[in-house]
Protein backbone atom coordinates (compact mmCIF):
# COMPACT_ATOMS: atom_id res chain seq x y z
CA UNK A 1 0.00 0.00 0.00
CA UNK A 2 1.21 2.93 -1.23
CA UNK A 3 2.89 5.85 1.49
CA UNK A 4 1.45 8.25 -1.48
CA UNK A 5 -2.11 7.26 -0.11
CA UNK A 6 -1.35 8.94 3.18
CA UNK A 7 1.05 12.08 2.17
CA UNK A 8 -0.98 13.45 -0.31
CA UNK A 9 -4.67 14.37 -0.46
CA UNK A 10 -5.25 14.08 -4.15
CA UNK A 11 -5.59 10.91 -3.23
CA UNK A 12 -8.58 10.88 -0.96
CA UNK A 13 -10.87 9.53 -3.55
CA UNK A 14 -11.46 6.94 -5.70
CA UNK A 15 -8.38 5.61 -5.20
CA UNK A 16 -9.69 4.67 -1.85
CA UNK A 17 -12.33 2.55 -2.94
CA UNK A 18 -10.08 0.83 -6.11
CA UNK A 19 -7.25 -0.03 -2.93
CA UNK A 20 -10.14 -1.18 -0.66
CA UNK A 21 -11.51 -3.61 -3.15
CA UNK A 22 -7.82 -4.55 -4.10
CA UNK A 23 -7.35 -5.81 -0.15
CA UNK A 24 -10.29 -7.08 0.42
CA UNK A 25 -9.92 -9.45 -2.78
CA UNK A 26 -6.83 -10.31 -1.84
CA UNK A 27 -7.06 -11.52 1.03
CA UNK A 28 -10.86 -12.91 1.44
CA UNK A 29 -12.11 -10.15 3.79
CA UNK A 30 -15.47 -7.47 3.96
CA UNK A 31 -14.75 -4.26 2.02
CA UNK A 32 -16.26 -2.73 5.28
CA UNK A 33 -13.65 -3.74 6.75
CA UNK A 34 -10.76 -2.84 5.02
CA UNK A 35 -12.82 1.26 4.93
CA UNK A 36 -13.14 0.76 9.06
CA UNK A 37 -9.05 0.06 8.94
CA UNK A 38 -8.94 2.69 6.77
CA UNK A 39 -11.20 5.57 9.06
CA UNK A 40 -8.96 3.73 11.78
CA UNK A 41 -5.77 4.92 10.50
CA UNK A 42 -6.36 8.70 8.81
CA UNK A 43 -8.59 9.01 12.87
CA UNK A 44 -5.11 7.77 14.22
CA UNK A 45 -2.99 10.20 11.67
CA UNK A 46 -5.07 13.00 12.41
CA UNK A 47 -4.99 13.30 16.03
CA UNK A 48 -1.30 12.79 15.87
CA UNK A 49 -1.84 15.93 13.49
CA UNK A 50 -4.17 18.32 15.30
CA UNK A 51 -3.31 16.81 18.75
CA UNK A 52 -4.50 13.36 21.06
CA UNK A 53 -7.05 15.40 23.06
CA UNK A 54 -9.10 16.87 20.63
CA UNK A 55 -12.51 14.41 20.08
CA UNK A 56 -11.88 13.72 16.43
CA UNK A 57 -13.61 11.47 14.08
CA UNK A 58 -13.46 10.28 10.35
CA UNK A 59 -15.67 8.78 7.72
CA UNK A 60 -15.46 7.47 4.23
CA UNK A 61 -18.30 7.96 1.75
CA UNK A 62 -18.80 4.44 0.55
CA UNK A 63 -19.84 5.49 -2.85
CA UNK A 64 -17.24 8.68 -3.41
CA UNK A 65 -14.58 8.13 -1.47
CA UNK A 66 -14.64 11.16 -0.27
CA UNK A 67 -12.76 11.30 3.54
CA UNK A 68 -14.26 13.62 5.73
CA UNK A 69 -12.39 14.26 9.01
CA UNK A 70 -14.52 15.97 11.49
CA UNK A 71 -13.97 17.97 15.08
CA UNK A 72 -16.39 16.87 17.22
CA UNK A 73 -17.76 19.50 20.69
CA UNK A 74 -20.53 17.63 22.90
CA UNK A 75 -22.56 20.48 24.38
CA UNK A 76 -22.66 20.24 27.86
CA UNK A 77 -24.16 22.57 30.88
CA UNK A 78 -21.04 22.43 33.06
CA UNK A 79 -17.85 22.30 30.30
CA UNK A 80 -14.97 19.26 32.06
CA UNK A 81 -13.09 19.29 29.22
CA UNK A 82 -12.32 22.34 26.56
CA UNK A 83 -11.12 20.34 24.15
CA UNK A 84 -14.10 17.82 23.71
CA UNK A 85 -17.06 19.98 25.24
CA UNK A 86 -18.63 23.26 24.55
CA UNK A 87 -21.35 24.84 26.98
CA UNK A 88 -25.17 25.57 25.86
CA UNK A 89 -25.04 29.50 25.59
CA UNK A 90 -21.42 29.10 23.04
CA UNK A 91 -22.91 26.29 21.31
CA UNK A 92 -25.97 28.56 20.41
CA UNK A 93 -24.07 31.51 18.99
CA UNK A 94 -22.75 28.26 16.49
CA UNK A 95 -26.04 26.56 15.95
CA UNK A 96 -29.29 28.56 17.19
CA UNK A 97 -30.96 24.17 18.00
CA UNK A 98 -28.17 23.48 20.17
CA UNK A 99 -29.29 21.30 23.01
CA UNK A 100 -27.64 19.68 25.97
CA UNK A 101 -25.41 16.15 24.86
CA UNK A 102 -26.04 17.54 21.22
CA UNK A 103 -22.55 17.54 19.18
CA UNK A 104 -21.69 20.21 17.18
CA UNK A 105 -19.07 19.17 14.16
CA UNK A 106 -16.55 21.16 12.60
CA UNK A 107 -15.11 19.80 9.35
CA UNK A 108 -11.06 19.69 8.64
CA UNK A 109 -9.32 19.90 5.59
CA UNK A 110 -7.63 16.57 4.31
CA UNK A 111 -4.34 18.03 4.97
CA UNK A 112 -1.19 15.94 3.83
CA UNK A 113 0.16 13.94 6.67
CA UNK A 114 3.95 13.68 7.59
CA UNK A 115 5.73 10.42 6.67
CA UNK A 116 5.72 9.61 10.58
CA UNK A 117 1.92 9.88 10.40
CA UNK A 118 1.70 7.96 7.12
CA UNK A 119 3.83 5.02 8.58
CA UNK A 120 1.16 4.79 10.96
CA UNK A 121 -1.37 4.96 9.48
CA UNK A 122 0.04 2.12 7.55
CA UNK A 123 0.98 -0.10 10.34
CA UNK A 124 -2.76 0.75 11.90
CA UNK A 125 -4.32 -1.06 8.55
CA UNK A 126 -1.95 -3.73 8.51
CA UNK A 127 -2.64 -4.61 12.03
CA UNK A 128 -6.35 -4.27 11.30
CA UNK A 129 -6.27 -6.73 8.12
CA UNK A 130 -4.52 -9.06 10.33
CA UNK A 131 -7.14 -8.91 13.12
CA UNK A 132 -9.65 -9.41 10.27
CA UNK A 133 -8.49 -12.62 8.99
CA UNK A 134 -7.99 -13.97 12.03
CA UNK A 135 -11.21 -13.39 13.25
CA UNK A 136 -12.45 -14.68 9.80
CA UNK A 137 -10.42 -18.01 10.09
CA UNK A 138 -11.85 -18.03 13.84
CA UNK A 139 -15.52 -18.19 12.49
CA UNK A 140 -14.81 -20.23 9.73
CA UNK A 141 -13.36 -22.97 11.83
CA UNK A 142 -15.42 -22.53 14.96
CA UNK A 143 -18.24 -23.41 12.96
CA UNK A 144 -16.32 -26.54 11.45
CA UNK A 145 -15.89 -28.56 14.90
CA UNK A 146 -16.81 -31.90 14.17
CA UNK A 147 -15.58 -32.16 10.61
CA UNK A 148 -13.13 -34.49 9.34
CA UNK A 149 -10.64 -31.80 8.01
CA UNK A 150 -7.47 -32.94 5.42
CA UNK A 151 -3.84 -31.54 6.00
CA UNK A 152 -0.56 -31.40 4.96
CA UNK A 153 2.59 -32.22 7.66
CA UNK A 154 4.39 -28.70 8.51
CA UNK A 155 6.64 -29.94 11.84
CA UNK A 156 6.71 -33.18 13.18
CA UNK A 157 8.00 -33.58 17.35
CA UNK A 158 7.77 -35.58 20.01
CA UNK A 159 4.62 -34.07 21.56
CA UNK A 160 2.49 -33.51 18.49
CA UNK A 161 2.51 -33.03 14.58
CA UNK A 162 1.56 -29.34 13.43
CA UNK A 163 -0.82 -29.95 9.65
CA UNK A 164 -1.34 -26.76 6.91
CA UNK A 165 -4.34 -27.01 6.72
CA UNK A 166 -5.14 -23.41 4.32
CA UNK A 167 -4.70 -20.53 5.51
CA UNK A 168 -3.87 -21.31 9.00
CA UNK A 169 -2.56 -24.21 10.87
CA UNK A 170 -3.63 -26.98 12.67
CA UNK A 171 -2.13 -28.81 16.02
CA UNK A 172 -2.58 -33.22 16.53
CA UNK A 173 -1.27 -33.58 20.21
CA UNK A 174 0.50 -36.57 20.95
CA UNK A 175 -2.52 -38.46 22.84
CA UNK A 176 -4.97 -37.34 20.09
CA UNK A 177 -2.88 -39.75 17.89
CA UNK A 178 -3.06 -43.16 17.17
CA UNK A 179 -0.76 -45.22 19.17
CA UNK A 180 2.32 -46.05 17.42
CA UNK A 181 1.40 -43.57 14.93
CA UNK A 182 3.84 -41.82 13.43
CA UNK A 183 4.11 -39.08 10.67
CA UNK A 184 6.46 -37.45 8.37
CA UNK A 185 6.99 -33.46 6.69
CA UNK A 186 4.76 -34.02 3.18
CA UNK A 187 2.35 -36.72 4.59
CA UNK A 188 -1.24 -35.75 4.22
CA UNK A 189 -3.27 -36.45 7.43
CA UNK A 190 -7.04 -36.37 8.06
CA UNK A 191 -7.94 -36.17 11.50
CA UNK A 192 -11.03 -34.45 13.07
CA UNK A 193 -11.48 -31.12 14.26
CA UNK A 194 -12.52 -31.31 18.43
CA UNK A 195 -11.64 -27.69 19.43
CA UNK A 196 -10.91 -24.28 18.37
CA UNK A 197 -9.73 -21.55 20.33
CA UNK A 198 -9.20 -17.56 19.76
CA UNK A 199 -5.77 -16.39 20.72
CA UNK A 200 -4.21 -13.58 20.19
CA UNK A 201 -1.51 -14.58 17.38
CA UNK A 202 -4.24 -16.56 15.37
CA UNK A 203 -7.40 -19.38 16.10
CA UNK A 204 -5.34 -22.27 17.41
CA UNK A 205 -7.06 -25.53 15.95
CA UNK A 206 -7.08 -28.65 17.87
CA UNK A 207 -7.21 -32.40 15.98
CA UNK A 208 -7.64 -35.38 16.89
CA UNK A 209 -7.01 -38.75 15.59
CA UNK A 210 -8.45 -40.77 19.01
CA UNK A 211 -11.69 -39.37 19.41
CA UNK A 212 -14.96 -41.43 19.19
CA UNK A 213 -16.76 -39.31 16.39
CA UNK A 214 -13.82 -39.70 14.22
CA UNK A 215 -14.46 -43.05 13.47
CA UNK A 216 -18.19 -42.23 12.94
CA UNK A 217 -17.35 -39.01 10.67
CA UNK A 218 -15.25 -42.00 8.53
CA UNK A 219 -18.42 -44.55 8.42
CA UNK A 220 -20.49 -41.25 7.53
CA UNK A 221 -17.98 -40.94 4.54
CA UNK A 222 -17.47 -44.32 3.38
CA UNK A 223 -21.76 -45.67 3.93
CA UNK A 224 -23.96 -43.63 2.18
CA UNK A 225 -26.45 -45.00 3.73
CA UNK A 226 -25.60 -43.22 6.72
CA UNK A 227 -24.49 -39.87 4.70
CA UNK A 228 -28.48 -40.28 4.20
CA UNK A 229 -29.67 -40.66 7.78
CA UNK A 230 -31.32 -43.99 6.18
CA UNK A 231 -28.88 -45.80 9.19
CA UNK A 232 -28.37 -43.88 12.43
CA UNK A 233 -25.28 -44.08 14.42
CA UNK A 234 -26.55 -44.39 17.99
CA UNK A 235 -22.94 -44.69 20.08
CA UNK A 236 -19.26 -45.13 19.57
CA UNK A 237 -16.38 -46.20 22.01
CA UNK A 238 -12.91 -46.53 21.21
CA UNK A 239 -9.47 -47.84 22.59
CA UNK A 240 -7.68 -46.05 20.14
CA UNK A 241 -5.10 -48.12 18.03
CA UNK A 242 -6.68 -51.51 19.44
CA UNK A 243 -10.67 -52.20 19.20
CA UNK A 244 -13.71 -50.56 18.66
CA UNK A 245 -16.93 -50.70 18.96
CA UNK A 246 -20.48 -48.69 17.14
CA UNK A 247 -24.11 -48.91 17.75
CA UNK A 248 -25.78 -49.01 14.49
CA UNK A 249 -29.97 -48.62 13.63
CA UNK A 250 -32.46 -48.56 10.47
CA UNK A 251 -36.07 -47.83 10.90
CA UNK A 252 -36.16 -49.23 7.52
CA UNK A 253 -36.75 -53.49 7.57
CA UNK A 254 -35.42 -53.76 3.79
CA UNK A 255 -31.97 -52.59 4.90
CA UNK A 256 -29.38 -54.29 7.26
CA UNK A 257 -27.84 -51.38 8.99
CA UNK A 258 -24.55 -54.08 9.51
CA UNK A 259 -24.31 -55.64 6.41
CA UNK A 260 -24.31 -51.60 4.92
CA UNK A 261 -21.61 -51.02 7.17
CA UNK A 262 -19.17 -53.72 6.37
CA UNK A 263 -19.74 -53.42 2.58
CA UNK A 264 -19.48 -56.04 -0.28
CA UNK A 265 -16.33 -58.39 0.89
CA UNK A 266 -15.53 -55.95 3.96
CA UNK A 267 -14.97 -52.64 1.64
CA UNK A 268 -16.49 -50.75 3.60
CA UNK A 269 -15.13 -51.45 7.15
CA UNK A 270 -11.85 -51.85 5.80
CA UNK A 271 -11.42 -48.95 4.24
CA UNK A 272 -12.41 -47.58 8.15
CA UNK A 273 -10.11 -49.47 9.65
CA UNK A 274 -7.19 -48.62 6.88
CA UNK A 275 -7.18 -44.88 8.03
CA UNK A 276 -7.44 -46.06 12.10
CA UNK A 277 -3.94 -48.21 11.85
CA UNK A 278 -5.60 -51.67 12.06
CA UNK A 279 -7.97 -50.96 14.66
CA UNK A 280 -10.61 -53.81 15.24
CA UNK A 281 -14.06 -52.81 14.61
CA UNK A 282 -17.45 -54.54 16.03
CA UNK A 283 -20.37 -53.25 14.28
CA UNK A 284 -23.94 -54.73 16.62
CA UNK A 285 -27.22 -53.84 15.82
CA UNK A 286 -28.69 -50.97 18.62
CA UNK A 287 -31.96 -51.91 20.32
CA UNK A 288 -34.22 -49.99 22.52
CA UNK A 289 -34.11 -53.03 25.11
CA UNK A 290 -31.41 -52.86 27.44
CA UNK A 291 -30.87 -56.84 27.81
CA UNK A 292 -30.79 -57.11 23.87
CA UNK A 293 -28.61 -54.44 23.19
CA UNK A 294 -26.06 -56.01 26.42
CA UNK A 295 -25.88 -59.42 23.92
CA UNK A 296 -25.34 -57.57 21.06
CA UNK A 297 -22.41 -55.23 21.87
CA UNK A 298 -20.85 -58.09 23.56
CA UNK A 299 -20.39 -59.65 20.34
CA UNK A 300 -18.49 -61.56 19.07
CA UNK A 301 -19.30 -63.64 22.36
CA UNK A 302 -22.34 -65.70 23.21
CA UNK A 303 -24.17 -65.26 26.19
CA UNK A 304 -26.79 -67.47 27.44
CA UNK A 305 -28.42 -64.93 29.76
CA UNK A 306 -28.91 -61.36 31.56
CA UNK A 307 -29.76 -60.43 34.74
CA UNK A 308 -30.80 -56.76 34.75
CA UNK A 309 -30.82 -54.53 37.73
CA UNK A 310 -32.54 -51.48 36.51
CA UNK A 311 -32.51 -49.18 39.28
CA UNK A 312 -28.42 -49.07 39.24
CA UNK A 313 -28.39 -49.49 35.56
CA UNK A 314 -26.11 -52.74 36.15
CA UNK A 315 -25.99 -55.92 33.93
CA UNK A 316 -24.62 -59.24 34.97
CA UNK A 317 -24.29 -61.62 32.29
CA UNK A 318 -23.60 -65.50 31.99
CA UNK A 319 -21.63 -66.67 29.87
CA UNK A 320 -20.92 -70.13 28.52
CA UNK A 321 -17.29 -71.44 30.22
CA UNK A 322 -16.26 -71.33 26.87
CA UNK A 323 -17.36 -68.26 26.25
CA UNK A 324 -16.06 -66.45 29.03
CA UNK A 325 -12.22 -65.41 27.68
CA UNK A 326 -13.65 -64.06 24.84
CA UNK A 327 -16.64 -61.83 26.28
CA UNK A 328 -14.31 -60.61 28.86
CA UNK A 329 -11.86 -59.70 25.94
CA UNK A 330 -8.19 -59.26 26.60
CA UNK A 331 -7.81 -57.43 30.11
CA UNK A 332 -10.90 -56.52 30.10
CA UNK A 333 -11.06 -54.89 26.84
CA UNK A 334 -14.68 -56.26 25.15
CA UNK A 335 -16.81 -55.92 28.55
CA UNK A 336 -15.03 -52.65 29.11
CA UNK A 337 -15.94 -51.34 25.80
CA UNK A 338 -19.25 -52.83 26.09
CA UNK A 339 -20.32 -51.02 28.92
CA UNK A 340 -19.43 -47.91 27.69
CA UNK A 341 -21.24 -48.15 24.40
CA UNK A 342 -24.80 -49.23 26.86
CA UNK A 343 -23.77 -46.85 29.07
CA UNK A 344 -24.57 -49.25 31.93
CA UNK A 345 -22.75 -50.94 34.35
CA UNK A 346 -21.95 -54.71 33.00
CA UNK A 347 -20.31 -57.96 35.15
CA UNK A 348 -19.21 -61.15 33.16
CA UNK A 349 -19.60 -64.30 34.99
CA UNK A 350 -19.05 -67.61 33.69
CA UNK A 351 -22.36 -70.43 34.03
CA UNK A 352 -20.42 -72.55 36.79
CA UNK A 353 -19.12 -69.65 38.87
CA UNK A 354 -22.82 -68.12 38.71
CA UNK A 355 -23.87 -72.18 39.87
CA UNK A 356 -21.50 -72.10 42.05
CA UNK A 357 -22.56 -69.03 43.85
CA UNK A 358 -26.29 -69.61 43.37
CA UNK A 359 -25.74 -72.91 45.41
CA UNK A 360 -23.47 -71.13 48.36
CA UNK A 361 -26.31 -68.32 48.28
CA UNK A 362 -29.00 -71.40 48.33
CA UNK A 363 -27.46 -73.37 51.53
CA UNK A 364 -26.20 -69.98 53.81
CA UNK A 365 -30.11 -68.43 53.37
CA UNK A 366 -31.22 -72.01 54.30
CA UNK A 367 -28.93 -72.36 57.19
CA UNK A 368 -29.89 -68.86 58.28
CA UNK A 369 -33.78 -69.87 58.54
CA UNK A 370 -32.51 -73.33 60.27
CA UNK A 371 -30.57 -71.08 63.14
CA UNK A 372 -33.36 -68.34 63.40
CA UNK A 373 -36.50 -70.52 63.33
CA UNK A 374 -35.03 -73.84 64.65
CA UNK A 375 -36.71 -75.54 62.19
CA UNK A 376 -35.75 -78.70 59.70
CA UNK A 377 -33.86 -78.80 56.28
CA UNK A 378 -36.85 -79.61 54.43
CA UNK A 379 -38.67 -76.57 55.40
CA UNK A 380 -35.54 -74.04 54.94
CA UNK A 381 -35.11 -74.99 51.35
CA UNK A 382 -38.74 -74.88 50.87
CA UNK A 383 -38.90 -71.02 51.87
CA UNK A 384 -35.44 -70.17 49.85
CA UNK A 385 -36.98 -72.05 46.97
CA UNK A 386 -40.27 -69.55 47.15
CA UNK A 387 -37.61 -66.48 46.99
CA UNK A 388 -37.64 -66.04 51.14
CA UNK A 389 -34.13 -64.74 52.00
CA UNK A 390 -33.70 -63.46 55.04
CA UNK A 391 -35.53 -63.21 58.45
CA UNK A 392 -37.20 -59.96 58.03
CA UNK A 393 -39.10 -60.41 54.75
CA UNK A 394 -40.61 -63.73 56.96
CA UNK A 395 -41.92 -61.63 59.96
CA UNK A 396 -43.77 -59.46 57.14
CA UNK A 397 -45.13 -62.22 55.00
CA UNK A 398 -48.80 -62.53 54.79
CA UNK A 399 -50.19 -65.88 56.83
CA UNK A 400 -51.98 -66.46 53.34
CA UNK A 401 -49.00 -66.37 50.72
CA UNK A 402 -46.81 -68.36 53.25
CA UNK A 403 -49.62 -71.19 53.52
CA UNK A 404 -49.90 -71.45 49.61
CA UNK A 405 -46.36 -72.79 49.37
CA UNK A 406 -46.66 -76.83 48.51
CA UNK A 407 -46.86 -78.74 51.72
CA UNK A 408 -47.55 -75.87 54.21
CA UNK A 409 -50.62 -74.96 55.52
CA UNK A 410 -52.08 -72.29 57.83
CA UNK A 411 -51.04 -73.35 61.45
CA UNK A 412 -47.26 -74.00 60.03
CA UNK A 413 -47.15 -70.79 58.33
CA UNK A 414 -48.20 -69.24 61.64
CA UNK A 415 -46.10 -70.91 63.78
CA UNK A 416 -43.33 -69.68 61.03
CA UNK A 417 -44.05 -65.98 60.73
CA UNK A 418 -44.36 -66.35 64.70
CA UNK A 419 -40.60 -67.42 65.53
CA UNK A 420 -39.02 -65.07 62.90
CA UNK A 421 -41.05 -61.99 64.65
CA UNK A 422 -39.46 -63.60 68.08
CA UNK A 423 -36.49 -63.63 66.73
CA UNK A 424 -36.10 -59.96 65.21
CA UNK A 425 -37.62 -59.00 68.69
CA UNK A 426 -34.93 -60.98 70.46
CA UNK A 427 -32.29 -60.02 67.52
CA UNK A 428 -32.81 -55.83 67.76
CA UNK A 429 -32.97 -55.86 71.85
CA UNK A 430 -29.32 -57.42 71.52
CA UNK A 431 -28.18 -55.54 68.10
CA UNK A 432 -30.21 -52.04 70.95
CA UNK A 433 -27.50 -53.31 73.48
CA UNK A 434 -24.51 -53.21 71.51
CA UNK A 435 -25.36 -49.99 69.60
CA UNK A 436 -25.40 -48.09 72.99
CA UNK A 437 -22.19 -49.89 74.11
CA UNK A 438 -20.59 -48.59 71.18
CA UNK A 439 -21.49 -45.16 71.99
CA UNK A 440 -24.10 -44.75 69.31
CA UNK A 441 -26.63 -41.80 69.65
CA UNK A 442 -30.16 -42.46 70.36
CA UNK A 443 -31.75 -40.12 67.74
CA UNK A 444 -30.12 -41.36 65.41
CA UNK A 445 -31.13 -45.19 65.69
CA UNK A 446 -34.56 -43.58 66.66
CA UNK A 447 -34.63 -42.09 63.36
CA UNK A 448 -35.85 -45.43 62.25
CA UNK A 449 -34.41 -44.79 58.84
CA UNK A 450 -32.41 -47.94 58.76
CA UNK A 451 -32.60 -51.60 60.41
CA UNK A 452 -30.15 -52.15 63.76
CA UNK A 453 -27.97 -54.54 61.94
CA UNK A 454 -27.25 -51.73 59.48
CA UNK A 455 -26.73 -49.13 62.04
CA UNK A 456 -24.47 -51.62 63.60
CA UNK A 457 -22.13 -51.69 60.23
CA UNK A 458 -22.43 -47.76 60.34
CA UNK A 459 -21.25 -47.73 64.19
CA UNK A 460 -18.35 -49.82 62.92
CA UNK A 461 -16.95 -47.40 60.45
CA UNK A 462 -16.82 -44.49 63.00
CA UNK A 463 -20.76 -43.48 61.75
CA UNK A 464 -22.27 -43.00 65.33
CA UNK A 465 -24.45 -39.75 65.50
CA UNK A 466 -27.09 -38.58 63.55
CA UNK A 467 -24.79 -35.46 62.38
CA UNK A 468 -22.28 -37.69 60.63
CA UNK A 469 -24.83 -39.96 58.68
CA UNK A 470 -26.27 -36.45 57.52
CA UNK A 471 -23.31 -35.39 56.49
CA UNK A 472 -22.28 -38.84 54.07
CA UNK A 473 -22.80 -38.54 50.49
CA UNK A 474 -25.42 -41.09 48.47
CA UNK A 475 -22.27 -43.07 47.11
CA UNK A 476 -20.45 -42.93 50.28
CA UNK A 477 -23.57 -44.81 52.25
CA UNK A 478 -24.33 -47.19 49.69
CA UNK A 479 -20.25 -48.05 49.49
CA UNK A 480 -20.84 -48.77 53.29
CA UNK A 481 -23.65 -50.55 52.94
CA UNK A 482 -24.28 -52.12 49.63
CA UNK A 483 -27.64 -53.44 49.95
CA UNK A 484 -29.08 -49.89 49.08
CA UNK A 485 -29.47 -48.59 45.40
CA UNK A 486 -29.02 -44.50 44.88
CA UNK A 487 -32.66 -44.05 45.03
CA UNK A 488 -32.90 -45.62 49.53
CA UNK A 489 -29.53 -43.88 49.81
CA UNK A 490 -31.08 -40.38 48.96
CA UNK A 491 -33.85 -40.88 50.77
CA UNK A 492 -31.86 -42.05 54.34
CA UNK A 493 -29.56 -39.02 53.97
CA UNK A 494 -32.53 -36.12 53.10
CA UNK A 495 -34.71 -37.40 55.76
CA UNK A 496 -31.37 -37.55 58.51
CA UNK A 497 -31.15 -33.88 57.52
CA UNK A 498 -34.59 -32.79 57.96
CA UNK A 499 -33.43 -31.33 61.96
CA UNK A 500 -30.95 -29.17 59.49
CA UNK A 501 -33.80 -26.91 58.42
CA UNK A 502 -36.34 -26.81 61.31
Amino acid sequence: MSTALWTDSRFYGPELLQISDAVAREKGLEKEKILDAMENAIQRAAKSKYGNEHDIRVSIDRRSGEVMILKCLTVKEVVEDAFTEVSLEEAKKIEKNAEVDHVLTTRLPPVSFGRVAAQVGRQIITQKIRDAEREKQYEEFKGRVGEIISGVVKRAEYNSVTLDVGHTEAVIRRDQLIPRENFCVGDRVRAYIADVSAETKGPQVFLSRTHPQFLAKLFVQEVPEIYDNIIEIKSVVRDPGSRAKIAVYTADSGIDPIGACVGVRGSRVQAVIRELQGEKIDIVLWSDDPATFAVNALAPAEVSRVVIDEENRRFEVLAPDSQLSLAIGRRGQNVRLASQLIGWSVTVVSESEAMEKSNREYHAHSKGFMDALDCDEVIAHLLVAEGFISVEELGSADKEELSSIEGFDEGLAEELISRARECLVKKNKENSEKLKGMGVEDRMVESGVLSSTDFLTLAEHGIRKLDDLAGLSADELMELLPSLNKDSADKVIIKCREHWFE
